[in-house]
């Protein structure tokens, strides 16, 4: 697997502070979150690097795996939790769902359908990023013939 390039790195870290500028009083409530780490959040007062080489991949039911990156109320009151996603071909992450939380998902390999309210959206690819607003039923398929990677950066409130 490649590391993420710079662009790739800006385009998560523009993403996040643009999340965090529209974040809503909401709770962080995604799947990943069985993938984060026991014992409490990671210090977000600091700035850091998170090595991809460093961070466990844990294997998901549909054959693909998650790699839990973030996850804590910044300084600024907004809880932030990214993690990385390894979609198999044909398979979707979790049936259709709806959350208090905003998402950015950031595409780096792969074809993924992305419906917002049952309705089907043009197939998005590398580079690509699905913005989806708080409490909006949304799903996603990996509808290429290749695995799926991309990152989910999901800001909210907490309590």
């Amino acid at each position: 697997m490649e590391a993420m390039t710079r662009r790739e790195m800006m385009a998560a870290l523009v993403a996040m502070a643009a999340v965090a500028g529209v974040a809503e009083a909401q709770q962080a409530t995604t799947p990943a979150t069985a993938l984060l780490p026991k014992g409490g959040d990671f210090p977000t007062d600091k700035s850091r690097v998170f090595r991809i080489s460093e961070m466990p991949a844990t294997p998901n039911a549909n054959g693909g795996w998650g790699r839990a990156v973030i996850h804590g109320t910044l300084p600024t009151g907004e809880y932030v939790e990214c993690h990385e996603t390894m979609l198999p071909p044909g398979k979707m992450p979790h049936p259709p769902h709806q959350h208090p939380n905003t998402e950015l998902v950031l595409i780096r390999e792969g074809k993924v359908e992305y419906s917002i309210a049952g309705v089907a959206q043009a197939p998005v690819g590398p580079g690509d990023v699905i913005f989806t607003a708080s409490n909006v039923m949304h799903g996603m398929k990996n509808v290429g013939d290749v695995p799926a990677l991309y990152f989910v950066v999901s800001v909210g409130k907490q309590g």
